[in-house]
């Protein structure tokens, strides 16, 4: 965890949050730089959406402590430096962008001329030109998604938090938000993002951390956390208890399925004394791919190979992974 000070623009230690006996975040504790793209992964139920409702003051944590800006969770003053662009929101289609835009800006007591000035520019920023007389209820999802992180950026915020910003929208859309998220980096702003498209994730990211029940179970720049391990992916016949034995006395066998087995090496150079190992333990080679570790397959590991060590090798079916 980075050190906490004046740069931090999160800090959280041990928060908690229980809803009854239901226990919806466990001793959460992270901290985020001043001026970093941060991604907040994990699967569904592991405490994501909690953990921001914490952050924005939506909720009260049951135990723990943290800050925001500087600020103890809650306070108001840190509230109003914060955008917010929730996974799920509806807004009212009878308004224009521009008045649903005005509208905002007056909930969060915005002054009226920096909105007249803001609106054009944030419409402008998501790719709205020309659409901010058009009813909000004429407009596609993408294209609420998009006046979505408008609202969010709307009041020149100083943390943004993005709750899948780019869940509606096509890769030219994907495009468009990633180079808006690295613009807002550039220029200072924190922007903190939850996200299933880890691929989007691995190309804007300085850090991330990886949360499941609750705690965080790995944080790491983003390079680090990747150059830390390649994966060769193996077919072979004659694997057996003592060959799986010998592979892990030196390598991780994230995944083994029949013909099928998925070993983590610190270097892919280390593929020929792999094969070595399964060739003179009488193993048949038929075939083997090196591949370089991404955040998918990290994100795998971390959290359904959490229990016992191995990785399902199938792939995730998007049903699962959309929430």
């Amino acid at each position: 965890m980075q050190p906490s000070g004046p740069e931090a623009a999160i800090v959280a230690s041990g928060l908690a949050k229980h809803y009854g006996r239901h226990v919806a975040l466990h001793e959460l504790t992270l901290t985020v730089p001043r001026g970093e793209v941060f991604g907040f992964l994990g699967p569904n139920g592991a405490g994501k959406t909690t953990a921001v409702k914490l952050l924005t003051g939506l909720a009260r944590p049951t135990g723990g402590h943290g800050t925001v800006l500087g600020r103890p969770l809650g306070d108001r003053d840190a509230r109003r430096r914060i955008g917010y662009l929730p996974e799920l929101f509806r807004f009212q289609e009878w308004l224009n962008a521009v008045e649903l835009l005005e509208l905002h800006a007056e909930l969060a007591r915005y002054p009226r001329h920096a909105a007249r000035r803001r609106i054009p520019e944030v419409i402008e920023m998501v790719g709205l030109a020309g659409r901010g007389a058009d009813r909000v209820g004429t407009f596609s999802k993408g294209m609420q998604q998009r006046l979505g992180i408008a609202q969010a950026l709307l009041c020149e915020p100083e943390l943004v938090i993005l709750d899948e910003p780019t869940s509606a929208l096509d890769p030219i859309g994907r495009r468009d938000v990633r180079d808006l998220i690295l613009d807002l980096a550039a220029q200072g702003t924190t922007v903190f993002l939850n996200s299933h498209l880890l691929s989007e994730v691995e190309l804007v990211c300085d850090r991330v951390a990886f949360v499941n029940g609750g705690r965080v179970v790995r944080e790491g720049r983003v390079e680090e956390l990747l150059a830390a391990g390649h994966e060769l992916r193996i077919r072979a016949r004659g694997v057996d208890r003592s060959v799986l034995a010998a592979l892990q006395a030196r390598w991780r066998v994230l995944a083994q399925e029949g013909e099928r087995l998925v070993v983590g090496v610190a270097d892919a150079d280390e593929a020929g004394a792999v094969v070595r190992c399964l060739v003179d333990r009488n193993v048949e080679v038929l075939e083997l791919t090196p591949q370089r570790t991404n955040l998918e397959q990290l994100f795998l590991e971390l959290v359904e190979g959490g229990q016992n060590g191995r990785v399902d090798l199938r792939t995730p079916d998007p049903a699962r992974s959309s929430a």
